[in-house]
C-alpha cells in the first residue's frame, strides 16, 4: 500500500467516525466521565431547623453538602410554594454553599394521602417547586396516620392520587419518593401498579431494619431503578452505634451502582447534643461513603 492510499484510507476512517459519533446513541461513552459521588446531607427537622432557611448554615457547621428541606407545615401552608420562600433558600444556598439536597412532605404523616384531600394539592405543587428550585427528589411519608400495612382500600387510593400526578412529574424530570414502613415487595406493588419511573421507594434503612426488613437483599433487590435517596438513621444512637452495618449497606449500594444523597435522620444518642452528633455522624459515614468513591 502507497502512502497516498494510506492517507485516502486515514481520511475515509475519521469521516467515518466523526459520522459516526454524530448517529450513536454511545456518544457519551467517549466523553470524561461524569463523577458520580456520595453525598451527605440532614433532613432540616433533625438538626433543629425545619422549614426555616437557617438549616443551610446549620449544615455547613456540621460540614455537610446539603439539606433535605421540608415544603412546609399546615401551619404555614406548606410555605415552600410561595416564591419569595424560595428566594430566601437561594440566598442561604448562595451564602453557605450547602445545596438543597431534596424536599419532604412530613406533614402527610398526621393528614394522610391515602385519605385526606389536602395532600394532593401538596404534592402536586411540590413538583413546581423542585423544578423551581433544581431539586429531583420529594419525600412522601406514610408513616403514623398515614400507615399503609394492612390497608387496602388505603393504599388503592393513593396508588390512584400517584397515578394523577406521576405524568406531570415524569415531565418535569423529577421523583415522588415513598417513605414507609412496607416492604420492598410492598412497595414495588405501589410502583408497578402507578406504572411510572417518577415513583420510586425513598429507603430508610432503620425503619426498614426495625421492622425486620433483610435491608441489604431489599437495596440490592429495588436496585438504583426503584431508589431514589437513602436515610441514614438511628434511633437513639449515633450511626456506627445502632441496629444498621453502613459497610453492608455500603457493599448493597456498590453493587446496585447507587451513588448520590443521603440524608442522616435522627441518629442522637440519649442526652446527647445535636450538633456534637451529627459532626460525628458525619465523620462516621465519611469513612464508608467518601465523596470520591
Amino acid at each position: 500500500m502507497n502512502s497516498t492510499s494510506l492517507r485516502l484510507t486515514r481520511r475515509e476512517l475519521l469521516t467515518r467516525a466523526a459520522a459516526l459519533a454524530v448517529a450513536s446513541p454511545l456518544v457519551p461513552l467517549f466523553a470524561a466521565p461524569e463523577k458520580r459521588q456520595f453525598k451527605i446531607g440532614a433532613c432540616d427537622w433533625s438538626i433543629g431547623k425545619m422549614g426555616t432557611p437557617e438549616a443551610m448554615t446549620v449544615a455547613k457547621e456540621i460540614g455537610l453538602d446539603g439539606v433535605q428541606v421540608s415544603l412546609g407545615s399546615l401551619a404555614n401552608n406548606m410555605h415552600l410554594r410561595q416564591p419569595e420562600v424560595q428566594r430566601q433558600y437561594k440566598d442561604a444556598v448562595k451564602a453557605t454553599g450547602v445545596e438543597i439536597a431534596s424536599l419532604a412532605i412530613g406533614e402527610m404523616n398526621s393528614i394522610p394521602y391515602k385519605s385526606d384531600p389536602r395532600p394532593i394539592e401538596w404534592v402536586n405543587d411540590s413538583v413546581d417547586v423542585m423544578k423551581a428550585l433544581g431539586v429531583k427528589v420529594v419525600l412522601l411519608a406514610f408513616f403514623s396516620k398515614g400507615d399503609l400495612r394492612d390497608d387496602k382500600p388505603g393504599t388503592d387510593e393513593v396508588v390512584k392520587r400517584l397515578k394523577a400526578v406521576a405524568t406531570k412529574a415524569e415531565k418535569a424530570g423529577v421523583i415522588l419518593g415513598i417513605e414507609s414502613w412496607l416492604s420492598a415487595e410492598a412497595h414495588m406493588d405501589i410502583i408497578q401498579r402507578v406504572g411510572s419511573p417518577a415513583v420510586q421507594v425513598y429507603y430508610d434503612v432503620c425503619n426498614s431494619i426495625d421492622r425486620g426488613y433483610d435491608i441489604y437483599k431489599e437495596i440490592r433487590w429495588l436496585g438504583t431503578k426503584h431508589i431514589c435517596e437513602f436515610h441514614a438513621k438511628e434511633n437513639g444512637a449515633l450511626l456506627g452505634q445502632g441496629k444498621v452495618d453502613f459497610q453492608k449497606v455500603r457493599n448493597a449500594m456498590d453493587d446496585i451502582g447507587y451513588r448520590g444523597w443521603m440524608q442522616i435522620e435522627g441518629a442522637v444518642p440519649k442526652g446527647g447534643k445535636m450538633m456534637d452528633s451529627y459532626k460525628a455522624n458525619l465523620r462516621f459515614l465519611r469513612g464508608i461513603f467518601p465523596k470520591e468513591a
